[in-house]
C-alpha cells in the first residue's frame, strides 16, 4: 500500500464524520423535550442530515477527481466542525435542523474523498482489506456516536457537540499538516483541462441506473435504510416499550458497537476470500433482517444486547464489502463513484428517519418490521443480480460529468 503513513488519519476522519451523525441520537428525547417538539421531529432530525449529504455528495466526489483529495477532506472537517458548534449553541429547534444540515454538507465533502483516496492509494489486491478497516471505522462511528452522546449528555445536554466540534478542528489540523495529497499534479492538470458538461444530481441518478453498479448502490440505499431504520427510533422504542433509560442506551450500543466493529475487523477479509464478495452480500443482507425483526421479541436487556450486537456485526461486514465491489467496478471513476454511493448512502439516511418515525407514530413495532422487509428484499434481489454483473465499463464522460 502506497502512502501507508495517511491511511490512519483517513480512518479518523472516516470515524468523525460518522460519528457526527449518530451523536444526537440518544439525546433526542431530551432535545425534543427541551424545545417542545414531537414525535415525528426525531426523524426528521436525523434525516435532514441526509438531506445535504445527498444533494452535495455527487458534486464533492466529482470535484475530488478534479482539484485532488486533500482540499475536499479538510472542506469536510471544517463543515463538520461548524455543524457542530452551532448545534451546541442552538436555542430553538429551527436552529438545530441547519446545523444538521451543515453537517451533511460536511459528510459530503469528506466521505466521497476518503474513498476516493484510498483506492488511489491501494492495489486491487490490497483494496478489499483496506476497505475493511475504512468500513470498521465507518460503522464504528455511525454506530458509536449514539452511545457516545449519550454518556457525553451527563455533562450537559450540548456536551456532546461541543466535544465533537473540538475534536473535528483537531483533525483538519492534523490532516492540514500530515496529509499528503494521493492524486499527482499531473492527473490533476489534466482533469482541470478538460471540458466537461455539468449535470446536476438528479441527472446523475438517472444515469447511475443504467450503470452497471446499479445494483451495489441499490443495496448501499437499502443498508443505510434499514440501519438508519434502527437508529432513529431505537431510542424512544426501548424507553417506551421496555423501560430502558439514557444510560442503558449508551452502555448497549457502545458495546454492542465495539464487538460488532472487532468482528467486522477479524472477519470481512476472510470471509470474503473464501466465500466471495457478492454471496456475502446476500446473506449479510439476509441476517441484518431476521436480527432486527427478532428485536421484537423480548425486553431483556442482554437480549437486546446480543440481537443489536448481531445486527450491527452484519451491517459492519457488508458496508466494507459492498465499497469493495463499487472499487473494483468504479475504473478511472473512484471520485465518482464514490460520491454516488454516498448520494444513495444520504436517501437512505433522509427516507429511514423520517419513515421510521411515521410508522413509530402508528405502531412502535412498524418500524422494525419494516425495515426487515427492505432489507430482506434486498437480499432476494442481491442473490438474484449481482452474480450477473460484469465489470465496469466506463460510462459516456459527458453523461458522468458534474
Amino acid at each position: 500500500m502506497r502512502s501507508k503513513s495517511a491511511f490512519p488519519l483517513l480512518l479518523l476522519n472516516m470515524f468523525l464524520a460518522m460519528l457526527g451523525m449518530g451523536l444526537v441520537i440518544p439525546i433526542l428525547p431530551d432535545l425534543l423535550q427541551l424545545f417542545g417538539a414531537g414525535g415525528q421531529a426525531a426523524g426528521y432530525l436525523v434525516s435532514c442530515f441526509g438531506l445535504t449529504q445527498f444533494l452535495f455528495s455527487p458534486i464533492a466526489g466529482k470535484l475530488s477527481d478534479r482539484y485532488g483529495r486533500k482540499p475536499m477532506i479538510l472542506t469536510g472537517l471544517l463543515l463538520f466542525a461548524i455543524s457542530n458548534f452551532l448545534a451546541a449553541i442552538a436555542g430553538d429547534l429551527s436552529f438545530l435542523f441547519v446545523s444538521r444540515l451543515i453537517g451533511g454538507m460536511g459528510s459530503a465533502a469528506l466521505v466521497p474523498a476518503i474513498m476516493a483516496y484510498v483506492a488511489d492509494i491501494t492495489t486491487d489486491e490490497e483494496r478489499s482489506k483496506a476497505m475493511s478497516w475504512l468500513g470498521a471505522s465507518m460503522s464504528s462511528g455511525f454506530i458509536i456516536g449514539p452511545g457516545a452522546g449519550g454518556l457525553l449528555a451527563e455533562l450537559g445536554i450540548k456536551g456532546p457537540f461541543y466535544a465533537s466540534a473540538m475534536i473535528g478542528l483537531l483533525a483538519m489540523a492534523c490532516s492540514l499538516k500530515l496529509l499528503p495529497e494521493s492524486l499527482s499534479p499531473s492527473i490533476r492538470l489534466t482533469r482541470l483541462q478538460a471540458k466537461e458538461r455539468r449535470e446536476n444530481v438528479f441527472r446523475q441518478l438517472a444515469l447511475s441506473v443504467r450503470s452497471s453498479y446499479f445494483i451495489l448502490l441499490l443495496i448501499v440505499f437499502a443498508t443505510t435504510f434499514g440501519l438508519t431504520h434502527f437508529e432513529a427510533i431505537f431510542p424512544l422504542f426501548v424507553v417506551q416499550g421496555y423501560g430502558f433509560t439514557t444510560r442503558d442506551i449508551a452502555i448497549l450500543i457502545t458495546v454492542c458497537s465495539l464487538i460488532g466493529t472487532f468482528n467486522q475487523v477479524v472477519l470481512t477479509n476472510r470471509i470474503n476470500h473464501r466465500f466471495g464478495e457478492k454471496r456475502i452480500v446476500g446473506i449479510m443482507l439476509l441476517l441484518s433482517a431476521v436480527s432486527l425483526a427478532c428485536l421484537l421479541l423480548s425486553g431483556n436487556f442482554y437480549y437486546v444486547m446480543l440481537m443489536t450486537m448481531l445486527f450491527f456485526t452484519f451491517n459492519n461486514i457488508l458496508r466494507p464489502t459492498i465499497n469493495t465491489l463499487l472499487s473494483k467496478e468504479a475504473g478511472e471513476e473512484q471520485g465518482f463513484v464514490a460520491g454516488m454511493s454516498n448520494a444513495y448512502m444520504s436517501l437512505g439516511n433522509i427516507f429511514g428517519p423520517a419513515l421510521a418515525g411515521i410508522l413509530f407514530d402508528i405502531h412502535m413495532d412498524l418500524p422494525y418490521l419494516f425495515g426487515a422487509v427492505v432489507l430482506l428484499a434486498s437480499s432476494f434481489v442481491s442473490v438474484r443480480r449481482l452474480g450477473k454483473t460484469k465489470r465496469h465499463v466506463s460510462m459516456d464522460a459527458d453523461k458522468l460529468s458534474v
